[in-house]
């Protein structure tokens, strides 16, 4: 019996230091809903990047690799006095070619590249077609620079927000509720970058670029997406 007292005033104490947290049911959340609303603008591409390689086999592995490096260092060269043109050296590589019977090396072969990028279209295009007279092409594809896509999904938030408030705004109304709180809400962006629009040429499709014009360029457009994600709560009447 002397017990019961103890319980009771220790009953008392949890609901009071439940109340002083906000912990009791009046404070809990109810009719809370997740949306999502996204905005979409197409951009266009303004960089160009190409991919140029060297590749060549000999049977002195030095010399092999005096002759990709005096390739490469006149290629670097010759870009450098283009303005506008930004140039790195890609991936290189070298590996031994054996005998029909596949136990002694014969030769090696190495392969470098040289990545070159530019929002000048007109002009890296024209670069490129001179250097495939020493070089071969890789790869060319296009994106777009880090400073564009900033700058299109900081004007794009806005249109986030507001597509995000008329989509809270509707599933209220299908509630039947009277208004609503914003619970939590995080702006997120991001875009798709499309497959290269050419690539992995072979050797005769080579031969045909080397000896034809330089060819008109289409850089073509991505995705850029700014969506909005959160969650409200429902009043109801």
């Amino acid at each position: 019996m002397r017990t019961m007292p103890r319980i009771a005033s220790a009953l008392a104490l949890t609901i009071a230091s439940l109340a002083s947290t906000g912990l009791l049911a009046d404070d809990a959340r109810y009719n809370q809903i997740a949306l999502r609303a996204e905005v979409n603008q197409e951009v266009a591409h303004d960089l160009m990047h190409v991919t140029l390689y060297t590749e060549s086999q000999n049977s002195d592995p030095a010399k092999l690799a005096a002759e990709i490096t005096n390739t490469l260092n006149q290629t670097l060269e010759q870009v450098r006095q283009v303005r506008g043109v930004a140039v790195k050296l890609g991936s290189r590589h070298s590996y031994p070619v054996y005998d029909d019977k596949g136990q002694k090396i014969t030769a090696w072969r190495e392969r470098a590249e040289v990545r070159l990028e530019s929002a000048d279209f007109a002009r890296l295009s024209s670069l490129t077609g001179e250097l495939l007279q020493k070089m071969k092409m890789g790869g060319m594809d296009f994106s777009i620079a880090t400073d564009t896509r900033k700058t299109r999904e900081d004007a794009m938030l806005k249109d986030a927000v507001n597509a995000f408030k008329a989509r809270a705004q509707l599933a209220t109304e299908a509630l039947g509720g009277k208004g609503y709180k914003l619970v939590s809400l995080s702006l997120n962006t991001g875009g798709f970058q499309p497959p290269m629009a050419m690539r992995n040429f072979e050797a005769k499709g080579m031969a045909m670029m080397d000896s034809a014009p330089t060819p008109q360029i289409e850089a073509g457009t991505s995705q850029v997406t700014v969506s909005a994600d959160g969650v409200i709560e429902v009043q109801m009447p």
